[in-house]
């Protein structure tokens, strides 16, 4: 069972393709959010190297956010579209679950924090328990505020991943102390063997679906949609 997956719901464009339980190939590129242009070339890429071809992959994976809306359009898009027209299986997965499976078997817990704009960040908090992990918290868009104070109260040592990190890096540190972890960079990113690996489990359960099923995860309004309903709140 070979499965292409990818990951374009922040700056990082990462693709990966997963044979079983064999990680094949996977890119990532962390160099400016232009992925309508390098996202199928590196797609043809990884293939070509990998010495497949679109109909050799029997499920498509991708991260459905929440994350940057044209980033998630042009991933689901290209993904749904190959789908499509191989009439393959899709499997979608949250972003924030992806990058918690960045740090799998973690004794603390993991906290990804992906830019929401506005100081507001897009979060939930995880804890791995005997192999699997376990939602401690709901997926949300919160200040940067709240969720500190939220897991101050908590007390525990927390592990946090996601772009907004380096954003609220000196916050963090200072409200929580020694119980704030700062992991490696290279697991603080988006991971498309991460997508692939989470949504590997999800197949052996049969949690499969068509293209046409998979919706994307925003959690809140566009930039755009909240410029034009303030313009019109302004008309009134």
């Amino acid at each position: 069972m070979k499965m292409l997956a990818l990951d374009t719901s922040s700056i990082v464009a990462t693709v990966a393709i997963l044979d079983e339980d064999k990680l094949v190939g996977e890119y990532i590129l962390n160099h400016k959010k232009t992925h309508s242009q390098k996202l199928m070339p590196m797609i043809e890429d990884i293939l070509k190297s990998c010495e497949l071809t679109p109909k050799d992959i029997d499920v498509f994976a991708v991260a459905l956010g929440p994350g940057s809306f044209t980033g998630l359009r042009i991933g689901l898009a290209t993904i749904k579209a190959m789908a499509q027209a191989l009439e393959k299986p899709v499997i979608g997965v949250s972003t924030l679950e992806a990058l918690t499976y960045n740090l799998p078997y973690a004794k603390e817990l993991v906290c990804p924090i992906l830019d929401a704009q506005r100081d507001l960040v897009y979060t939930g908090l995880y804890q791995w328990q005997q192999g699997e992990f376990i939602k401690v918290m709901e997926e949300e868009v919160v200040t940067i505020e709240a969720l500190l104070e939220n897991l101050k109260t908590r007390g525990e040592k927390v592990i946090f991943l996601g772009d907004a990190l380096e954003k609220f890096r000196g916050v963090i540190l200072q409200e929580l102390k020694e119980n704030a972890i700062i992991p490696p960079a290279i697991v603080r990113m988006p991971r498309a063997s991460s997508v692939a690996e989470l949504a590997s489990r999800r197949r052996r359960a049969g949690n499969l679906q068509k293209a046409s099923e998979v919706l994307p995860i925003y959690m809140r309004k566009s930039q755009a949609e909240n410029q034009w309903e303030e313009r019109m709140n302004k008309g009134k």
